[in-house]
């Protein structure tokens, strides 16, 4: 049997100036990507990013479907792409902004 462990560690800031640099520049390409959101129903426009153990980042954004509620979250949506395109990375840290 293979067992696998999963830690969160959740971190909880007032202002985008006590994060890291990194951070700061993960949380600026969540930002960036809300533009590009199909949200046409809630106008509500996520981003999410996705710095994985390679050094990459991978982005993503919602995705509303016609069948409303029914959609993608940023985060599915970014995760997804990770998973298919870098299968044997890990993810490091998620940025999401709204």
């Amino acid at each position: 049997m293979k067992t696998t462990e999963i830690r969160i560690i959740i971190h909880e800031y007032q202002n985008i100036d006590e994060l890291t640099e990194n951070d700061q520049n993960l949380l600026h390409e969540a930002r960036k990507i809300t533009e590009f959101a199909y949200a046409p129903y809630s106008g509500f426009h996520v981003g999410a990013a996705i710095l994985l153990g390679n050094g990459m980042i991978v982005k993503g954004n919602n995705q509303e479907n016609s069948a409303y509620p029914s959609g993608l979250c940023a985060e599915l949506v970014a995760l997804f792409y990770a998973n298919a395109n870098y299968p044997d990375s890990e993810v490091k840290t998620i940025a999401i902004s709204a």
